[in-house]
Formats: C-alpha cells, sequence, structure tokens
C-alpha cells in the first residue's frame, strides 16, 4: 500500500495506521512510515487505544534511578517517555529512534541532551557501559525490535545500570523472546 503524508488520517483509519506502521517488512520501510506518521503519531494513539505507555514503564524507572543519571531513551519516538522523566526532575536524558521524523518532533519538547538515529538490533554507535539506565517502551512489539537487541543494551549500560522495557504480555510469552 502506497500512503504519503496527505493521505495518512484522511485515507486510513487511525487503527489501520498502526497496523500498516508494523506490517513494515523491514528497517527502511519502518523508517518511512514513521516519518511520515511522526506528527499525527501521538494523536492517533491516544484517540485509537488511549496510549499510556509510557507513564507505568518510566514509573518503575523512577522508583529505582536518581535524578542525576544518564538516561538513553532507546526508540524514543515523539519523546513521551522523555518528557514524563523531565517533568520527573530528569535531565540527563538522550533520545535514540530509527526515524528521523519521530526524533524531530521528540526535540520539539525540550527535555533531551542530545538525539541519536540508530537502529535497535544493530551495533550501537555508543561506549559500553555510557548509560545508568536505558528505558524501551513500545519498541519491543510485532514487526519492531527482536531480542538480539538486548546484547546491545546490556553492552552500553553501566555495570548495576537498570534497562526498563515494556512489551505485550503476548510477545514476552512467544518463543520470540
Amino acid at each position: 500500500m502506497l500512503v504519503n503524508k496527505d493521505s495518512i488520517g484522511k485515507n486510513m483509519s487511525k487503527i489501520d495506521t498502526v497496523q500498516w506502521v508494523y506490517s513494515s517488512q523491514n528497517n527502511q520501510e519502518l523508517i518511512e512510515r514513521y516519518d511520515i506518521w511522526a506528527k499525527d503519531y501521538e494523536q492517533d494513539l491516544d484517540d485509537a487505544f488511549g496510549y499510556v505507555g509510557p507513564e507505568p514503564a518510566a514509573e518503575v524507572l523512577v522508583n529505582y534511578v536518581s535524578k542525576d543519571a544518564k538516561i538513553l531513551d532507546a526508540g524514543a519516538g515523539t519523546g513521551l517517555v522523555g518528557q514524563f522523566l523531565h517533568q520527573r526532575g530528569y535531565h540527563h536524558l538522550e533520545a535514540m529512534d530509527i526515524s528521523s521524523g519521530m526524533l524531530e518532533e521528540a526535540r520539539k519538547k525540550n527535555v533531551y541532551t542530545s538525539f541519536h538515529q540508530q537502529v535497535l538490533g544493530e551495533p550501537l554507535d555508543f561506549p559500553s557501559a555510557t548509560f545508568d539506565a536505558i528505558i524501551s517502551v513500545g519498541v519491543f512489539t510485532y514487526g519492531h525490535v527482536k531480542s538480539n537487541a538486548f546484547d546491545e543494551l546490556i553492552r552500553i549500560t553501566k555495570p548495576g545500570g537498570y534497562i526498563v522495557v515494556s512489551m505485550p504480555t503476548d510477545l514476552s510469552e512467544s518463543n520470540e523472546f
């Protein structure tokens, strides 16, 4: 299905848009679809699903990680997790996402110190033991990141650090994870 920025929201329901993105066949297609969807992403998820994903996961991180910690938001999307953490007093936040369009939206929130367009599941361009904590919300899901991405997340987390990940229960019970 060929879709451009003008047809998102006009010819597709919000649920169809989510399914269209999740049905991406490869990373390049996923990047292109998220770039197209970036401006409407938050509203679409809220309208279609009443999306609350970032808050419960971020609350877990808040319970274990000090406010001066260096944190990577892996799969930052439009920056909802960063926004939530920033409101809780965290200011050493870095955003990483596959999509430049999503990172552009995250930049508008003014909560991240730096932005990295990288692909989870591939070698990451960070030194080992860089981050005190990593949070990844809505990324380990259907048609997105596979379990092998954890190896790199572990590598770039400092010893004794934390990795907080949200994922659908049925996915975590599957053979993939």
